[in-house]
């Protein structure tokens, strides 16, 4: 897809975590981005062409897509809210249009698809018998899209950390708290059991490395990011510390994730009910391996720790610009961060 007239995609989700970091990585790269939303589009100045339109519409759906090359399905419901209602029909509509424009789809993956038979190393073509709810709707996700016809590449990633996600997000809204300094960081990981991290900036390049290939697959394409791999689950936490002390505030605390008290809350609060679901995943490792992303692109696109985690807090507003850095060291005083 190297051809300038080869280089317009539609963005589902481009006001989300993975839909807006695979924009502005296509856009820096050159693309032409469209993008769609409910309401009045963004004020000007982001270089994105926004369509008004909902992902439960197929109509504006494929409106939006009109010369699209690519559609990259990165819209899901906030806080996990509502998923058995809207998670389908949004990915059909998806489906619909990209067959009526000849459109390629891209989907980000996750290891929901996944069942305790294929642990702790799941393949691409591995057995897709999940043991939860969303596990079996992302698996029929997958199962639409591939017998759909439509040329598809699925990219499969651990847990999502970025500067800028904020929501549904376990290092923002369990590790850490987003828009608060560091005090505390929260292991929700069973001691000594390993877990599996995706930087978003590097999940977003390594989508635009697969779709702008000199030979491009024709069919339905699963890949899968190794990410940051965190092998008894306290790297992720010195990672922050580190990040935490370099910018002049005191050392983080450690603490365990209160599970006894999530579980007893669940059944009263929604965004609970959905972490007690995915409790597993912090109770066993599960490792994907990218032997076959490393194959089609040479090398896996890969940020280091220390880089990552230190963007991921200042960009969450978790830690004070240089500047308030001085001054607290200075005066011995911790500095609330400023806002993003």
């Amino acid at each position: 897809m190297r051809n300038g007239n080869d280089r317009t995609v539609l963005v589902l989700g481009a006001t989300g975590g993975i839909g807006g970091e695979v924009a502005r990585t296509l856009l820096a790269r050159g693309w032409n981005v469209h993008a769609m939303r409910r309401g009045a589009p963004p004020a000007a100045g982001d270089r994105i062409t926004w369509h008004e339109g909902d992902a439960m519409n197929a109509s504006d759906v494929l409106r939006a897509a009109r010369g699209a090359q690519v559609i990259v399905h990165a819209v899901n419901p906030p806080g996990y809210r509502r998923w058995s209602e809207l998670v389908l029909p949004m990915m059909d509509n998806t489906i619909a249009a990209a067959k009526a424009v000849g459109a390629r789809v891209v989907l980000p993956g996750t290891v929901y698809n996944f069942g305790p038979d294929t642990f702790p190393v799941p393949r691409e073509d591995a057995p897709q018998r999940p043991l939860t709810r969303k596990g079996a709707i992302r698996v029929e996700m997958e199962r639409r899209l591939r017998d759909s016809g439509v040329p598809a590449i699925v990219v499969r990633a651990g847990d999502y950390f970025g500067p800028r996600v904020k929501t549904s997000s376990w290092f923002a809204q369990g590790l850490v708290k987003a828009g608060a300094p560091v005090t505390t960081i929260t292991q929700p990981g069973r001691p000594g059991v390993g877990h599996q991290w995706a930087y978003l900036p590097d999940v977003a390049e390594t989508i635009a490395r697969l779709l702008e290939r000199d030979q491009p697959g024709t069919g339905f394409e699963r890949f899968h990011m190794a990410g940051h791999w965190d092998p008894d689950g306290t790297r992720m936490a010195e990672a922050i510390t580190r990040a935490a002390t370099q910018a002049g505030l005191p050392a983080p605390r450690l603490r365990r994730f209160p599970w006894a008290l999530a579980m007893l809350a669940a059944p009263f609060v929604p965004l609970l009910r959905e972490v007690r679901e995915m409790r597993y995943l912090w109770e066993q490792p599960i490792q994907l391996q990218n032997e076959r992303l490393a194959a089609a692109l040479g090398s896996e696109p890969h940020t280091p720790w220390d880089e990552a985690v230190a963007a991921t807090l200042a960009g969450l507003g978790c830690l004070p610009t240089p500047r308030d850095s001085g001054r607290a060291r200075a005066s011995g005083v911790t500095v609330p961060p400023s806002q993003p």
